[in-house]
C-alpha cells in the first residue's frame, strides 16, 4: 500500500471507529489494539466464539480472494 493508501485507510478507520455505538465491535477494536501493543498476549481468548467465528471467516476469504477494497465496498453499500 502506498503513504497515500494508508493515510486514506487511516482516515476512513477512524471516521468508522468514532461512530460505532457497538460495544463489542469495540471491545474486540481495543483487543487487537490492546495486542498490537503487547499489552496482552490472551486477546483471541478474550474474544467471543462469534468474534473468533467472524475474524476466521474474513481470514479465510481474504486466503480464497474473496475480498472487496475499500471502494468498492463503500459504493456497493452506497448502492445496496
Amino acid at each position: 500500500m502506498s503513504t497515500t493508501e494508508l493515510d486514506n485507510t487511516r482516515k476512513e478507520l477512524v471516521g468508522w471507529i468514532q461512530s460505532l455505538t457497538d460495544g463489542s465491535i469495540l471491545g474486540l477494536l481495543n483487543s487487537v489494539k490492546l495486542s498490537s501493543e503487547g499489552k496482552s498476549s490472551a486477546w483471541w481468548e478474550e474474544l467471543t466464539e462469534s468474534d473468533r467465528v467472524n475474524i476466521l471467516s474474513g481470514i479465510r476469504d481474504y486466503e480464497q480472494d474473496e475480498t472487496l477494497d475499500s471502494k468498492d465496498f463503500w459504493n456497493r453499500l452506497a448502492n445496496a
